[in-house]
């Protein structure tokens, strides 16, 4: 077979197939064959709303009415010298700890700076709510939360002592508060909440351990001291 006669043979082989789609080619929608739409099943049971995190800290509330927001009874105490036991009744749950620092604050007469409040023995920011520290237990009627005094802040729960007491009542008067700190030291939270405070500044709950159980192992062996 010649050259010439190959050739025509392959381009009338060529002329037999179809021609090639460009790039650009658009096919006419009409010339589809007509298809059914297809329509999804119906669930068993509908789907419900996805409630927001800030629905869930306040209590389910977005649309709750004013004054009827869910609450809870707020307990704070602290066996540690100041002895605390203030209860705040009927507190919103969008309620912050700032908040609830202040109002401490304003009962016990200590700075609010000096106050710390821990939950489970983990000291929490002011920025939270109560909703948020609840997280999952946001439908508790009460929760209770420890209350640390720093920086040697006291308290001022009693009125102020006339300015002619004698020397020996002055006297009495520190024996009292030295025996009531002995108490406070003697409890299992006091260490509870020095372990709080060690792990807050040391940010390791081993070193945080260690420490405290140097400190109580010398006041223990303080006390045994004659």
């Amino acid at each position: 077979m010649s050259e010439a006669t190959f050739a025509k043979t392959f381009l009338t082989t060529l002329d037999a197939r179809p021609a090639k789609i460009s790039a650009d080619h658009v096919e006419d929608a009409r010339n589809f064959p007509a298809r059914p739409p297809y329509i999804l099943p119906r669930m068993p049971t509908e789907m419900s709303k996805p409630q927001s995190s800030s629905d869930t800290a306040t209590g389910g509330g977005g649309g709750a009415v004013p004054g009827q927001e869910r609450s809870v009874t707020v307990t704070l105490r602290s066996l540690r010298n100041p002895p605390l036991d203030i209860k705040l009744a009927a507190q919103p749950l969008g309620t912050s700890l700032l908040d609830v620092k202040q109002a401490v604050a304003s009962r016990a007469r200590i700075p609010v700076d000096k106050l710390k409040i821990l939950y489970n023995k983990r000291p929490l920011p002011d920025s939270k709510i109560l909703g948020e520290v609840l997280g999952d237990d946001f439908a508790k009627a009460a929760v209770e939360f420890s209350v640390m005094v720093v920086g040697g802040a006291a308290a001022v729960l009693q009125q102020q002592q006339p300015m002619d007491v004698d020397d020996e009542g002055r006297r009495s008067d520190r024996v009292r508060t030295a025996k009531k700190g002995e108490a406070a030291v003697e409890q299992d939270q006091f260490w509870e909440d020095l372990n709080g405070f060690l792990m807050q500044r040391v940010k390791d709950e081993d070193t945080a351990a260690e420490l405290t159980t140097v400190f109580k192992n010398a006041w223990e062996s303080h006390k045994a001291a004659p």
